[in-house]
């Protein structure tokens, strides 16, 4: 079986992968570290030379591109990932996804002391990463809702994402 972690950017999806896959003895990928492997370049320069729309058609190619290589493992998504190209109907015709459904102020908090790493937010001031993310999010919902299973962590079930 397969699983794919999908949901927003600093949900958890490479910690919680890393220790799915531990638990369940398969292989972990995580589909950002796989694309900058293949293309021998960050994410960040991948967003700034092709722009959004011509990462994405990277992703998807590269979403496939795992799946066709390898049988049984846990994939951690790029947080767009289901939004585009069909990824999201793929992935689900090809195992198990799993929505890591993060409240947007415990994401903002996060993202705030990495977004120099983050291309859609790097450029945003601190005080604009939450309304962002809860823009983000409203427009991404509709992809992660199709997730098979869904994981809600909020203040009170929350694990420090290290």
């Amino acid at each position: 079986m397969n699983y794919f972690l999908i949901g927003y950017m600093g949900s958890g999806k490479t910690r919680r992968g890393r220790e799915m896959a531990e638990e369940l003895g398969i292989r972990f990928i995580d589909l950002d570290t796989y694309i900058e492997e293949r293309e021998r370049s960050s994410i960040f320069r991948l967003f700034s030379e092709k722009g959004e729309e011509g990462f994405r058609t990277l992703e998807s190619r590269y979403l496939r591109e795992v799946c066709e290589l390898f049988d049984r493992f846990v994939l951690s998504t790029g947080g767009g990932t289901p939004c585009f190209h069909g990824n999201m109907e793929y992935m689900n015709a090809q195992g198990h996804t799993i929505f890591l459904n993060t409240d947007a102020r415990i994401l903002a908090e996060r993202l705030v002391h990495g977004k120099w790493r983050r291309p859609l937010i790097n450029e945003l001031k601190d005080e604009e990463v939450h309304p962002f993310v809860c823009r983000h999010l409203e427009e991404r919902m509709p992809f992660y809702s199709l997730a098979r299973e869904e994981i809600r962590e909020s203040e009170e079930n929350i694990e420090p994402n290290v």
